[in-house]
């Protein structure tokens, strides 16, 4: 199809009972103008939460993820639709980056870890994406996602501790607009409980708006270059092994809502991924990831048009280009980000739990029981390691654990014979019970849906 070219689905204006507005259609410019609005309010409140944690510009990150969702769309062919935020996987590295290299250092490595996720399109687009799936399976992807919000905890109970009834405010908001409200507002709960938490904070006058009052209308962001340190980088290659499995799950996740074969659009969507990354982190943004959020307003609304997203990007864009609305996002006090943070890491750790029960991860198997127990504990501690100019922290450590553990033990249990797919419940010791559904934890069962959250 053609970049700016869609078929008007019917008349453009009403929808029948279960039809799907597909990629390459569009409802009329109206309607498609304000689902594009509702994309950049779902993706509004995760991507705006990476820069104020993080300490990057606002205004910044927002110009980036616009200009990311148009790189998006067009390397894919726009085939596939998407919009690209701030990737949560993003934190703790950055964090990490900046207290030894500052934000220069930060940046390189996210352009770092672009730049190989590219490299990663590149060759999928070439030979396919089985060899993901065998490299990284899915108790080694959950195992990596999990690790990463554990890893972040410590952070989110400091922010707490710094405004307590703030914090707790802002939580409890969270989690009662959760299930008090359905549709938007309740997929909105994170952004909703802290605006909130915010209000709360005004009233008490926690809220300094002097840089708002500084700032100007219009203007363009803040820009700055990336530096390069080889002590950094072990902290941002495991992120790439996350945004793989991000990428690879919205591309399922489309292809299963819409009916279409979009496997050999796999690479390009890496690729488009990447490139959107490394120029962030040439200019100043955080790495971007396809966003989970705007797939529930697709599935909200039946509607994958392409058309919407580049009016989401337009939109973002434009946000973008005020400095005094980057000003005003900065503001947000700390005591906020304690609360949406305690239940923002803690959902990112159950995510990788959720991978697990949607590939139905068998942990009966002692190669995968060992696999996460060695991941989790290396990242949720935050082991450290050194070697040279390296520096590894938890993430990098446990992601490598992950890779390699699983590797090991599962190439030496075939070599020896231990290794016995066919072992069930029955087989096993009294204190050893149930199959891959029944050692899930209670309570942690979703609604299973096709796709890889992308926080």
């Amino acid at each position: 199809m053609s970049t700016f070219t869609w078929t008007v689905h019917g008349d453009g204006r009403t929808m029948a009972a279960g039809d799907v507005v597909n990629p390459d259609e569009r409802l009329s410019w109206p309607r498609t103008i304000s689902i594009g609005a509702q994309h950049v309010v779902a993706m509004f409140g995760a991507t705006f939460l990476v820069p104020i944690l993080t300490g990057f510009p606002p205004a910044t990150t927002l110009f980036f993820s616009a200009v990311g969702t148009v790189i998006f769309l067009v390397v894919t062919g726009n085939r596939l639709p998407s919009y690209l935020g701030s990737s949560f996987a993003f934190i703790a590295p950055i964090m990490a980056a900046k207290s030894s290299h500052g934000m220069s250092g930060a940046l390189g490595g996210v352009m770092v870890a672009g730049i190989l996720l590219a490299l990663v399109g590149l060759v999928v687009n070439m030979v396919g994406s089985k060899w993901i799936d065998i490299v990284m399976p899915p108790v080694v992807t959950g195992s990596i996602v999990a690790l990463i919000g554990l890893n972040l905890a410590p952070a989110a109970k400091n922010n707490f501790q710094k405004a307590p009834l703030t914090a707790l405010i802002t939580l409890a908001s969270v989690i009662l607009i959760t299930v008090l409200f359905r549709g938007i507002a309740g997929r909105l709960a994170i952004l909703l409980g802290v605006v909130v938490g915010y209000l709360y904070a005004v009233v008490r006058g926690d809220v300094d708006f002097t840089q708002v009052k500084a700032a100007a209308w219009v203007g363009f962001p803040t820009f700055t270059t990336p530096t390069f340190s080889i002590a950094v980088l072990g902290l941002f290659v495991p992120v790439v092994l996350v945004l793989i499995a991000e990428n690879v799950g919205h591309v399922k996740s489309v292809a299963a809502m819409t009916g279409k074969d979009l496997d050999p659009v796999t690479g390009r969507a890496l690729l488009a991924d990447g490139l959107a990354t490394t120029l962030a982190g040439l200019g100043g943004g955080s790495g971007t990831t396809t966003y989970a959020e705007n797939i529930g307003v697709m599935a909200a609304t039946r509607v994958y048009s392409t058309a919407a997203y580049w009016v989401a990007a337009a939109v973002a864009f434009l946000l973008s280009m005020s400095p005094k609305f980057g000003a005003l996002v900065a503001t947000v006090p700390v005591g906020v980000l304690g609360g949406v943070t305690t239940v923002l890491y803690g959902m990112i750790a159950v995510l990788g739990a959720r991978i697990w029960v949607q590939n139905k991860v068998n942990f009966s198997d002692p190669v995968n029981l060992t696999t996460a127990a060695v991941a989790l504990i290396v990242g949720a501690a935050d082991y450290t390691a050194t070697a040279g100019d390296w520096q590894f922290a938890g993430i990098a450590l446990g992601a490598a654990a992950a890779l390699g553990v699983y590797h090991v033990m599962r190439s030496i249990s075939k070599w020896r014979g231990t290794h016995d797919p066919a072992l069930t419940p029955a087989t096993l010791p009294d204190d050893v019970e149930g199959d891959a559904e029944a050692d899930v934890v209670p309570g942690l069962v979703p609604d299973v849906e096709p796709e890889v959250d992308s926080y």
